[in-house]
């Protein structure tokens, strides 16, 4: 087994498909799907920041799925309502610090009060940062970067020759680490506009499970595979 890294990766990324195939095999509404899959989440997601891991970020919903059908939409939303309300006790007991990224429009107003209150609970945690990323889009993150430059270059605030690689991630929706395993659940091989910039050297693992049976168990198995990973980085 090939060690020679840092065996628990900082930062991982799930981005969570399957949720509605997983329904449809069972003959049910895809709505069930969803919340097996927000079920999904708050075990495995508490049980990977327990691991040692600093970051988790999921791809909750993509600037995209707005063009699912409106009763869709709006179970979702809901359930991110319902969600964010309800178990920010289980998130401030493991002591998890919730952060979001994405744009705020067209997010209903609801939905954006329910996100501001659980970071606002949260924002003190130390042991892990579950990074949510709803009505999210890698290349919108890295257009309203751009925009964010322009502007402190246009007020003076930022020279370009001192913009680099880290100076940029700063104006991301979140500064966080780069991102070192990127799992996607249900069999899509591709990355679907998620985290672009973060995943620059990340390995990635795609697996054929549907997003609710991904356990602690499977993670396990993918931080298994992670660890066999020889990371060069371009050295060699």
């Amino acid at each position: 087994m090939n060690k020679n890294n840092i065996e628990i990766p900082n930062h991982v990324a799930i981005i969570m498909d399957g949720n509605g195939r997983w329904a449809t095999k069972r003959g049910l509404k895809r709505s069930e799907g969803h919340l097996a899959g927000s079920k999904t989440l708050e075990k495995t997601g508490v049980h990977i920041l327990k691991k040692g891991v600093k970051v988790l970020s999921v791809f909750a919903f993509s600037t995209e799925n707005f063009k699912r059908s409106s009763e869709e939409v709006d179970y979702l939303m809901n359930l991110f309502i319902d969600m964010f309300t309800k178990k920010v006790k289980e998130f401030k007991k493991n002591k998890i610090k919730i952060v979001f990224s994405g744009r705020k429009f067209p997010l209903r107003d609801d939905v954006l009060s329910a996100m501001y209150k659980i970071e606002q609970e949260t924002k003190d945690n130390t042991n892990g940062i579950l990074n949510i990323c709803l009505n999210y889009g890698g290349q919108e993150e890295l257009i309203d970067a751009s925009c964010k430059i322009a502007e402190d270059y246009k007020k003076g605030k930022l020279d370009l020759s001192t913009l680099t690689k880290e100076s940029f991630a700063q104006y991301l929706y979140n500064d966080l680490p780069p991102i070192d395993l990127l799992i996607r659940t249900s069999g899509e091989c591709r990355v679907s506009n998620f985290m672009l910039y973060q995943m620059a050297y990340s390995e990635m693992v795609f697996t054929n499970t549907y997003f609710p049976d991904f356990d602690e168990k499977e993670f396990d198995t993918v931080l298994d595979e992670y660890q066999n990973r020889n990371r060069r980085f371009g050295g060699n």
